[in-house]
Protein backbone atom coordinates (compact mmCIF):
# COMPACT_ATOMS: atom_id res chain seq x y z
CA UNK A 1 0.00 0.00 0.00
CA UNK A 2 1.37 3.33 -1.13
CA UNK A 3 1.92 5.86 2.19
CA UNK A 4 0.97 9.28 2.63
CA UNK A 5 4.42 10.56 1.21
CA UNK A 6 5.02 8.70 -1.67
CA UNK A 7 1.23 9.59 -2.48
CA UNK A 8 1.77 13.06 -2.19
CA UNK A 9 5.47 12.66 -4.31
CA UNK A 10 3.90 11.39 -7.08
CA UNK A 11 0.50 14.33 -7.43
CA UNK A 12 3.27 17.14 -7.19
CA UNK A 13 5.67 15.44 -9.85
CA UNK A 14 2.50 15.05 -12.07
CA UNK A 15 1.34 18.72 -11.37
CA UNK A 16 4.74 19.65 -12.17
CA UNK A 17 5.25 17.96 -15.54
CA UNK A 18 1.64 19.28 -16.42
CA UNK A 19 3.59 22.54 -15.86
CA UNK A 20 1.35 23.77 -13.42
CA UNK A 21 2.63 26.03 -11.09
CA UNK A 22 3.71 25.27 -7.71
CA UNK A 23 2.85 26.18 -4.32
CA UNK A 24 5.23 27.20 -1.70
CA UNK A 25 4.22 24.36 0.75
CA UNK A 26 5.19 22.14 -2.40
CA UNK A 27 8.26 23.40 -3.85
CA UNK A 28 9.47 23.02 0.72
CA UNK A 29 8.36 19.70 0.20
CA UNK A 30 10.59 18.69 -2.46
CA UNK A 31 13.39 19.91 -0.48
CA UNK A 32 12.56 17.94 2.25
CA UNK A 33 13.23 14.56 0.33
CA UNK A 34 16.17 12.46 0.80
CA UNK A 35 15.27 8.75 0.35
CA UNK A 36 16.85 7.83 -2.84
CA UNK A 37 13.68 6.13 -4.11
CA UNK A 38 12.64 9.57 -3.40
CA UNK A 39 15.18 11.44 -5.25
CA UNK A 40 14.92 8.90 -8.14
CA UNK A 41 11.69 9.68 -9.20
CA UNK A 42 12.53 13.52 -8.52
CA UNK A 43 15.11 13.33 -11.02
CA UNK A 44 13.37 10.91 -13.56
CA UNK A 45 10.41 13.70 -13.91
CA UNK A 46 13.35 16.29 -14.39
CA UNK A 47 14.48 14.68 -17.37
CA UNK A 48 11.13 14.11 -18.70
CA UNK A 49 10.79 17.67 -18.39
CA UNK A 50 14.50 18.46 -20.25
CA UNK A 51 13.22 16.15 -23.29
CA UNK A 52 9.94 17.64 -23.87
CA UNK A 53 11.95 21.15 -24.68
CA UNK A 54 15.35 19.78 -25.45
CA UNK A 55 15.34 16.43 -26.57
CA UNK A 56 18.78 15.15 -25.82
CA UNK A 57 20.37 18.18 -26.86
CA UNK A 58 23.19 19.52 -24.92
CA UNK A 59 24.62 23.03 -25.06
CA UNK A 60 28.51 23.54 -23.56
CA UNK A 61 30.50 26.93 -22.68
CA UNK A 62 33.41 27.83 -22.65
CA UNK A 63 34.71 29.90 -19.87
CA UNK A 64 37.81 32.63 -19.60
CA UNK A 65 38.52 33.80 -16.55
CA UNK A 66 40.43 36.86 -17.24
CA UNK A 67 41.09 38.64 -14.38
CA UNK A 68 41.22 37.31 -10.63
CA UNK A 69 41.69 40.54 -9.11
CA UNK A 70 38.91 42.05 -7.20
CA UNK A 71 37.84 45.13 -5.23
CA UNK A 72 35.69 42.82 -3.05
CA UNK A 73 35.08 41.59 0.07
CA UNK A 74 33.09 38.57 -0.45
CA UNK A 75 33.12 36.35 2.37
CA UNK A 76 32.73 32.59 0.16
CA UNK A 77 35.45 33.80 -2.94
CA UNK A 78 39.03 32.83 -2.57
CA UNK A 79 39.76 36.12 -5.23
CA UNK A 80 38.39 38.63 -2.35
CA UNK A 81 40.72 41.49 -1.92
CA UNK A 82 42.37 40.64 1.04
CA UNK A 83 43.42 36.96 0.51
CA UNK A 84 46.99 37.57 -0.43
CA UNK A 85 47.50 34.09 -0.40
CA UNK A 86 46.96 33.23 -4.33
CA UNK A 87 48.94 34.22 -7.00
CA UNK A 88 46.74 36.47 -9.16
CA UNK A 89 46.62 37.17 -12.79
CA UNK A 90 45.13 39.76 -15.45
CA UNK A 91 45.02 38.71 -19.03
CA UNK A 92 45.85 40.89 -21.90
CA UNK A 93 43.28 42.24 -24.44
CA UNK A 94 45.09 39.14 -26.86
CA UNK A 95 45.38 36.49 -24.27
CA UNK A 96 41.27 36.72 -24.08
CA UNK A 97 40.97 37.10 -27.46
CA UNK A 98 43.03 34.33 -28.38
CA UNK A 99 41.29 31.77 -25.72
CA UNK A 100 37.86 32.99 -26.80
CA UNK A 101 39.08 31.68 -30.21
CA UNK A 102 40.54 28.74 -29.55
CA UNK A 103 37.48 27.67 -27.59
CA UNK A 104 35.12 28.44 -30.10
CA UNK A 105 37.33 26.24 -32.54
CA UNK A 106 36.94 23.80 -29.87
CA UNK A 107 33.07 23.77 -30.41
CA UNK A 108 31.96 25.62 -27.75
CA UNK A 109 28.17 26.96 -27.84
CA UNK A 110 29.38 30.42 -25.87
CA UNK A 111 32.12 32.45 -24.99
CA UNK A 112 31.50 33.17 -20.91
CA UNK A 113 34.05 36.20 -20.30
CA UNK A 114 34.24 36.27 -16.53
CA UNK A 115 36.25 38.11 -13.75
CA UNK A 116 36.18 39.56 -10.32
CA UNK A 117 35.30 43.28 -9.99
CA UNK A 118 38.62 43.73 -10.69
CA UNK A 119 39.65 47.98 -10.01
CA UNK A 120 41.74 48.19 -13.32
CA UNK A 121 38.49 48.16 -14.84
CA UNK A 122 36.13 49.94 -12.53
CA UNK A 123 38.08 52.49 -10.94
CA UNK A 124 38.26 54.50 -14.09
CA UNK A 125 34.42 53.49 -15.05
CA UNK A 126 33.50 53.59 -18.85
CA UNK A 127 37.16 54.26 -20.07
CA UNK A 128 39.08 51.85 -18.10
CA UNK A 129 35.93 49.11 -19.92
CA UNK A 130 36.94 50.58 -23.33
CA UNK A 131 39.57 48.08 -24.53
CA UNK A 132 37.57 45.11 -23.11
CA UNK A 133 34.50 46.35 -25.08
CA UNK A 134 36.75 46.11 -28.04
CA UNK A 135 37.32 42.87 -27.54
CA UNK A 136 34.29 42.24 -27.09
CA UNK A 137 33.63 43.56 -30.77
CA UNK A 138 36.64 41.70 -32.35
CA UNK A 139 35.51 38.40 -30.59
CA UNK A 140 31.94 38.70 -31.96
CA UNK A 141 32.38 39.84 -35.52
CA UNK A 142 34.56 37.21 -36.23
CA UNK A 143 33.36 34.62 -34.64
CA UNK A 144 29.53 35.29 -34.37
CA UNK A 145 29.44 33.05 -31.24
CA UNK A 146 26.74 34.25 -28.60
CA UNK A 147 29.06 36.01 -25.66
CA UNK A 148 28.16 36.06 -21.90
CA UNK A 149 29.86 38.92 -19.44
CA UNK A 150 29.96 38.22 -16.08
CA UNK A 151 32.35 40.72 -14.48
CA UNK A 152 29.72 41.92 -11.54
CA UNK A 153 27.54 45.52 -11.06
CA UNK A 154 28.98 46.86 -14.19
CA UNK A 155 28.17 50.59 -14.35
CA UNK A 156 24.76 51.25 -16.85
CA UNK A 157 26.48 53.07 -19.43
CA UNK A 158 29.39 50.23 -20.01
CA UNK A 159 26.35 47.61 -19.93
CA UNK A 160 25.01 49.59 -22.75
CA UNK A 161 27.98 49.63 -24.56
CA UNK A 162 28.68 45.66 -24.10
CA UNK A 163 24.83 45.47 -25.56
CA UNK A 164 26.12 47.47 -28.95
CA UNK A 165 29.28 45.12 -28.70
CA UNK A 166 27.34 41.95 -29.02
CA UNK A 167 27.15 40.54 -25.95
CA UNK A 168 23.82 38.31 -25.60
CA UNK A 169 24.13 37.45 -22.05
CA UNK A 170 24.46 39.30 -18.57
CA UNK A 171 25.48 37.01 -15.53
CA UNK A 172 26.02 38.73 -12.22
CA UNK A 173 24.78 35.86 -9.76
CA UNK A 174 22.50 37.08 -6.60
CA UNK A 175 24.08 33.77 -4.74
CA UNK A 176 20.83 34.48 -2.33
CA UNK A 177 17.67 36.48 -2.45
CA UNK A 178 17.80 36.73 1.69
CA UNK A 179 18.55 40.24 1.75
CA UNK A 180 20.32 39.42 5.46
CA UNK A 181 22.30 36.80 4.30
CA UNK A 182 23.28 38.40 1.41
CA UNK A 183 25.30 40.60 2.97
CA UNK A 184 26.93 38.26 5.23
CA UNK A 185 28.30 36.61 1.91
CA UNK A 186 28.99 39.70 0.10
CA UNK A 187 30.08 42.41 2.22
CA UNK A 188 29.85 45.95 1.62
CA UNK A 189 28.14 45.49 -1.39
CA UNK A 190 23.83 46.43 -1.96
CA UNK A 191 21.94 44.11 -2.62
CA UNK A 192 19.45 46.26 -4.30
CA UNK A 193 22.13 47.45 -7.11
CA UNK A 194 22.51 43.77 -8.33
CA UNK A 195 19.73 42.64 -8.64
CA UNK A 196 18.43 46.15 -11.05
CA UNK A 197 21.01 45.89 -12.61
CA UNK A 198 20.06 42.50 -13.45
CA UNK A 199 16.59 44.02 -14.40
CA UNK A 200 17.99 46.75 -16.73
CA UNK A 201 20.17 44.42 -18.49
CA UNK A 202 16.84 41.95 -19.41
CA UNK A 203 15.28 45.35 -20.30
CA UNK A 204 18.29 46.30 -22.80
CA UNK A 205 17.89 43.01 -24.17
CA UNK A 206 19.97 40.63 -22.45
CA UNK A 207 19.59 37.26 -21.89
CA UNK A 208 19.64 36.99 -17.86
CA UNK A 209 21.23 34.08 -16.33
CA UNK A 210 21.01 34.05 -12.40
CA UNK A 211 22.27 31.93 -9.60
CA UNK A 212 22.86 31.04 -5.92
CA UNK A 213 24.94 29.27 -3.66
CA UNK A 214 23.70 26.16 -1.66
CA UNK A 215 25.82 25.13 1.70
CA UNK A 216 26.45 28.72 3.18
CA UNK A 217 23.74 28.87 5.60
CA UNK A 218 20.96 29.08 3.43
CA UNK A 219 17.01 27.65 3.99
CA UNK A 220 14.53 25.91 2.42
CA UNK A 221 13.03 28.66 2.84
CA UNK A 222 15.37 31.23 1.10
CA UNK A 223 15.17 28.26 -1.77
CA UNK A 224 12.05 28.81 -2.83
CA UNK A 225 12.36 32.20 -1.97
CA UNK A 226 15.17 31.98 -4.35
CA UNK A 227 12.85 30.28 -6.87
CA UNK A 228 10.23 33.10 -6.98
CA UNK A 229 12.87 35.47 -6.88
CA UNK A 230 13.98 33.92 -10.54
CA UNK A 231 10.78 33.44 -11.54
CA UNK A 232 9.92 37.35 -11.26
CA UNK A 233 13.46 38.53 -13.11
CA UNK A 234 12.38 36.42 -16.17
CA UNK A 235 15.72 34.71 -15.75
CA UNK A 236 16.51 32.98 -19.28
CA UNK A 237 19.33 30.47 -17.79
CA UNK A 238 18.83 29.44 -13.68
CA UNK A 239 21.93 27.70 -11.52
CA UNK A 240 23.01 26.56 -8.49
CA UNK A 241 26.13 25.61 -7.33
CA UNK A 242 27.45 23.92 -3.93
CA UNK A 243 29.64 26.29 -1.85
CA UNK A 244 33.16 24.76 -1.80
CA UNK A 245 35.65 26.21 1.62
CA UNK A 246 38.40 28.65 0.50
CA UNK A 247 41.38 29.07 2.25
CA UNK A 248 42.03 32.72 3.44
CA UNK A 249 38.16 33.31 3.62
CA UNK A 250 35.97 34.23 6.65
CA UNK A 251 34.53 31.24 5.70
CA UNK A 252 36.75 28.01 4.81
CA UNK A 253 35.70 26.28 8.06
CA UNK A 254 32.36 26.05 6.36
CA UNK A 255 31.10 22.20 6.59
CA UNK A 256 30.87 20.81 2.40
CA UNK A 257 27.20 20.47 1.78
CA UNK A 258 25.75 16.84 1.14
CA UNK A 259 26.35 16.23 -2.67
CA UNK A 260 22.87 15.30 -2.99
CA UNK A 261 21.39 19.38 -1.97
CA UNK A 262 22.58 20.52 -5.04
CA UNK A 263 21.20 18.03 -7.52
CA UNK A 264 18.09 18.14 -5.95
CA UNK A 265 17.87 21.65 -6.19
CA UNK A 266 19.22 21.14 -10.03
CA UNK A 267 16.25 18.64 -10.40
CA UNK A 268 13.32 21.16 -8.93
CA UNK A 269 14.94 24.02 -10.97
CA UNK A 270 13.96 22.02 -14.13
CA UNK A 271 10.53 21.37 -12.79
CA UNK A 272 9.74 25.06 -11.92
CA UNK A 273 11.55 26.65 -15.39
CA UNK A 274 11.29 23.42 -17.93
CA UNK A 275 11.84 25.42 -20.62
CA UNK A 276 15.18 27.17 -19.26
CA UNK A 277 18.70 26.69 -19.57
CA UNK A 278 20.41 25.21 -16.33
CA UNK A 279 24.17 24.60 -16.06
CA UNK A 280 26.28 21.08 -14.70
CA UNK A 281 29.32 23.10 -13.36
CA UNK A 282 32.55 21.27 -14.11
CA UNK A 283 33.99 24.19 -11.36
CA UNK A 284 32.59 21.68 -8.18
CA UNK A 285 33.14 18.01 -8.49
CA UNK A 286 34.68 18.39 -11.98
CA UNK A 287 34.43 15.90 -14.84
CA UNK A 288 33.33 13.16 -12.65
CA UNK A 289 30.23 14.94 -11.15
CA UNK A 290 28.87 15.81 -14.86
CA UNK A 291 26.60 12.81 -14.82
CA UNK A 292 25.37 13.06 -11.45
CA UNK A 293 24.23 16.80 -12.27
CA UNK A 294 22.89 15.76 -16.04
CA UNK A 295 21.19 12.76 -14.42
CA UNK A 296 19.00 15.36 -12.11
CA UNK A 297 18.11 17.32 -15.61
CA UNK A 298 21.09 20.13 -16.49
CA UNK A 299 20.94 20.75 -19.28
CA UNK A 300 24.45 23.17 -19.66
CA UNK A 301 27.95 21.98 -19.50
CA UNK A 302 29.61 25.07 -18.10
CA UNK A 303 33.27 26.15 -17.08
CA UNK A 304 35.20 24.28 -20.33
CA UNK A 305 38.67 25.72 -19.85
CA UNK A 306 41.45 24.86 -21.98
CA UNK A 307 44.84 23.08 -20.59
CA UNK A 308 47.92 25.52 -20.83
CA UNK A 309 45.88 28.76 -21.38
CA UNK A 310 46.95 29.75 -17.62
CA UNK A 311 43.18 30.24 -16.59
CA UNK A 312 41.54 29.49 -13.42
CA UNK A 313 37.97 28.36 -11.96
CA UNK A 314 36.27 29.40 -8.97
CA UNK A 315 35.18 27.12 -6.30
CA UNK A 316 37.31 25.14 -7.70
CA UNK A 317 40.27 26.83 -9.55
CA UNK A 318 42.94 24.28 -10.42
CA UNK A 319 40.30 20.96 -10.82
CA UNK A 320 40.51 18.91 -14.07
CA UNK A 321 42.18 21.70 -15.94
CA UNK A 322 45.46 21.32 -17.25
CA UNK A 323 44.94 17.35 -17.67
CA UNK A 324 42.18 18.20 -20.03
CA UNK A 325 39.18 17.02 -18.15
CA UNK A 326 37.51 20.73 -19.11
CA UNK A 327 37.19 20.29 -22.69
CA UNK A 328 34.73 18.74 -25.26
CA UNK A 329 36.35 15.62 -25.73
CA UNK A 330 36.18 14.38 -22.39
CA UNK A 331 32.76 15.63 -22.27
CA UNK A 332 31.07 14.15 -25.10
CA UNK A 333 31.88 10.61 -24.04
CA UNK A 334 29.57 11.30 -20.47
CA UNK A 335 26.69 12.87 -22.86
CA UNK A 336 26.81 9.70 -24.82
CA UNK A 337 26.70 7.29 -21.97
CA UNK A 338 23.19 9.05 -21.23
CA UNK A 339 22.10 9.03 -24.04
CA UNK A 340 22.80 12.57 -24.70
CA UNK A 341 24.34 14.66 -27.55
CA UNK A 342 26.18 17.95 -27.91
CA UNK A 343 23.72 20.89 -29.71
CA UNK A 344 24.95 21.97 -33.05
CA UNK A 345 26.15 25.92 -32.96
CA UNK A 346 23.11 26.51 -35.01
CA UNK A 347 20.66 24.56 -32.76
CA UNK A 348 22.37 27.04 -29.74
CA UNK A 349 22.27 29.86 -31.47
CA UNK A 350 17.92 29.67 -32.89
CA UNK A 351 17.39 29.02 -28.94
CA UNK A 352 18.89 32.38 -28.09
CA UNK A 353 16.91 34.16 -30.67
CA UNK A 354 14.03 32.39 -29.95
CA UNK A 355 14.17 33.42 -26.59
CA UNK A 356 15.26 36.98 -26.95
CA UNK A 357 12.24 37.42 -28.94
CA UNK A 358 9.93 36.01 -26.44
CA UNK A 359 11.06 38.21 -24.14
Amino acid sequence: MMDSKTAKLDIVLEKALQETILSREELLFLLTLSEESDLAKVFNAARQARTRYFANKIFIYGFVYFSTYCRNECAFCLYRKSNHSLKRYRKTDLEIMETALSLVKSGVHVVDLTMGEDPYYFDNRESGFERLIRTVELIKKSTEIPIMISAGVVPEEVLREFREAGVDWYATYQETHNPDLYHKLRLGQSYTERMERKKLAHNLGFLIEEGLLTGVGDTDDDLVNSLEAMRDLGADQVRVMSFVPQKGTPMHQFASVSPHRELLIIAIMRLVFPDRLIPASLDVDGLKGLADRLNAGANVVTSVIPPHSGLAGVSNHSLDIEDGNRTISRITPVLAQHGLVAASKDEYAEWVLNRKSRS
